[in-house]
């Protein structure tokens, strides 16, 4: 086993924001890629669960099984990436040998987001529906294109005599997006479905 690292279960509402990329200096430290242009998840909890590489990465062999709490220490923006340290991991070696572990951190921990702001976790999922009540889809993803996010819907539609599932984009901005009910898992939309 790792120095640093301690056997757990994986929190039920864990959400993965990320990897391990690469060891970063001599003293322990490691680059760490996030799954969000905003990594305040990252930065906000000191507890990360760590899983080992998925499998199909053949340049990776896995270190440790199952998952794994690292205690955090200090994570950081620098330049354009983001660095961080554990308690009790010392070693550039040790820091390489976590290249490629999967970052989750519980849901319950991310930072509380300003009004009218969402994390993606929290959209994926929800049916989208009209201001005439008509359902659109499900939140299936997002996009990010640059000075906006895009919901990509997933909905079903008689093609050429057969269903077909199809996707539909609606722009996340508020000329598009009337409310989004986390509560009641319902996204309402200016949108018609032949948009």
């Amino acid at each position: 086993m790792l120095p640093g690292l301690e056997p757990v279960d994986l929190p039920a509402d864990a959400i993965q924001v990320g990897r391990i990329a690469d060891a970063w200096g001599l003293k322990g430290w490691f680059k760490v890629l996030p799954h969000s242009a905003d990594p305040e998840a990252l930065f906000s909890s000191k507890r990360w669960y760590l899983q080992p590489t998925e499998r199909g990465i053949a340049t990776l062999k896995p270190v440790f099984t199952g998952t794994q709490l690292m205690r955090i220490r200090e994570a950081k923006v620098h330049s354009d990436t983001i660095v961080a340290v554990a308690h009790d991991m010392e070693d550039r070696d040790i820091a390489q040998a976590l290249k490629g572990s999967r970052i989750f951190i519980p849901r319950s921990s991310f930072p509380t987001p300003e009004l009218d702001a969402y994390y993606w976790v929290d959209l994926m999922g929800l049916n989208v529906v009209n201001r005439e009540g008509i359902a659109l889809g499900i939140v299936k993803d997002l996009l990010s294109t640059g000075p906006q996010t895009v919901l990509v819907i997933e909905h079903t539609d008689t093609v050429e005599g057969g269903e077909k599932t199809l996707e539909r984009m609606i722009p996340f901005v508020s000329h598009f997006v009337d409310d989004v009910n986390l509560a009641e898992k319902r996204i309402t939309a200016d949108w018609q479905p032949d948009y």
